[in-house]
């Protein structure tokens, strides 16, 4: 990055490379300088980049290892653990599979001081914490348990691309404290012990997982082999988080995904969205489109509240489950796919009149993405294309053609039939 590039608050740098401390260790100087820093996933292809960085604006973007520690550089080394005024602009497409960023805003410094304090008493992050970190820094849980290890005066330990070898080795050198996980993660942890032999993992004092529903097998499984009283699971977007659940309540109350955070009050409406009602510090916008923001709130009697269109109810005790995610949402590996950015991409191809792409149960990825093609597009060359614009992600493991797409009386595609046309993995 060149030296003479201007940086004054309010500024947003977008980040694009892989995770590392000095990732996080950047992310936290920028925030205490109140400088937005907008975690991007590397792989995307330069398409998808243009869509995600025209709403956002960003002053500067970070393409390397090497800039980033030029960058970090010229902040003060106390700025590394400084307050931070504001949250990353994590990026969510949500139901219109238009990239969105998440906006914070610079939080005065009381609401900053409410943001660091909510993570750490719910988590409990102390100095003597080792996290590992196991998904892309990119996505905001990782990250925020990531920098609420370090605001603590704890360690972070960023193995690199996750690989249950790696994994298994930092965790018998490195003696972690906390993670972050999705349940593909611990399937494939689980599988490759049972194959090579477990790990100890006594020093574990906190091991959350979100992202995906999570298979009760697995669950199970993560109580039985993990410390006592160490295991959470949590329900929560890119924009805010509504609960937290430690395993415990979820084997008296199965299928839960807990009860409202501290500071929060939940609710559902006519239509079986959930709301939230958040505290100033957990409010939000949407970068460049003020009618999505607009149609994420609602004034309560408690104060504001947000829904990101999820379904669920909650029971005389408070515990919330939910009945699915957005209609339109297919959760791979813990990674959010939103299946108009995939159709809107494969309909370039030529020979496709129409598509629709939807997910299916699978064992290894939670739910596989797959694409229904009406017209005569050869799969060779809509794979070959899909490589081209898409990250793998959101690229469909299965095509099926059809010759109309199931829809609804008012034109909506009813993807529930979709997933008929496609066996799940066993």
């Amino acid at each position: 990055m060149d030296d003479r590039v201007q940086l004054v608050e309010g500024s947003r740098i977008a980040l694009l490379l892989p995770g590392s401390s000095t990732y996080v260790d950047l992310v936290l100087a920028l925030l205490s300088h109140g400088l937005f820093p907008v975690p991007l996933d590397p792989a995307l292809t330069q398409a998808e980049l243009e869509r995600v960085l025209a709403p956002i604006k960003p002053d500067h973007v970070i393409t390397s290892e090497d800039e980033a520690a030029t960058l970090l550089a010229r902040l003060p080394a106390d700025s590394r653990r400084g307050l931070p005024r504001g949250r990353p602009i994590h990026c969510t497409s949500g139901t219109t599979g238009t990239a969105k960023g998440v906006f914070s805003g610079l939080l005065s410094l009381t609401d900053a001081r409410a943001l660091v304090a909510e993570e750490r008493d719910l988590w409990g992050f102390v100095s003597t914490d080792t996290n590992l970190v196991l998904s892309p820094l990119h996505h905001s849980a990782p990250l925020r348990f990531a920098m609420g290890t370090l605001l603590a005066g704890g360690r972070v330990v960023v193995p690199g691309r996750f690989d249950p070898e790696r994994i298994t080795e930092a965790i018998r050198t490195e003696q972690p404290t906390t993670m972050f996980c999705v349940p593909t993660h611990l399937q494939r942890l689980f599988a490759h012990w049972d194959d090579t032999g477990w790990p100890d993992l006594s020093s574990f004092r906190l091991v959350a997982h979100a992202g995906a529903p999570c298979p009760t097998s697995i669950k199970n499984r993560l109580i039985e082999t993990f410390p006592a009283g160490s295991t959470w699971e949590f329900y929560g977007s890119t924009e805010g988080q509504f609960t937290a659940c430690r395993s415990e309540e979820w084997s008296a109350h199965p299928g839960t995904v807990g009860r409202a955070r501290p500071g929060r009050l939940l609710d559902v409406d006519e239509d079986g969205r959930l709301w939230c009602v958040v505290p100033g510090h957990a409010r939000f916008s949407y970068l460049g489109d003020p009618a999505k923001t607009r149609d994420a709130w609602r004034e309560t009697a408690d104060g504001p509240a947000f829904t990101v269109g999820d379904a669920g109810r909650i029971d005389d005790e408070g515990y919330v489950y939910l009945d699915g995610r957005r209609d339109d949402l297919v959760i791979t590996g813990g990674v959010n796919v939103y299946p108009l950015e995939v159709e809107n991409a494969l309909r370039d191809v030529p020979g496709v009149e129409d598509v629709a792409v939807f997910g299916v149960p699978d064992t290894a990825w939670g739910q596989r993405v797959c694409a229904a093609v009406v017209g005569g597009a050869d799969e060779a060359v809509l794979r070959e294309h899909a490589v081209a614009v898409l990250a793998a992600a959101k690229r469909p493991k299965t095509y099926v053609h059809v010759r109309e797409l199931p829809m609804t009386a008012t034109g909506k595609v009813r993807r529930d039939q979709l997933a008929g046309l496609v066996l799940p993995t066993t």
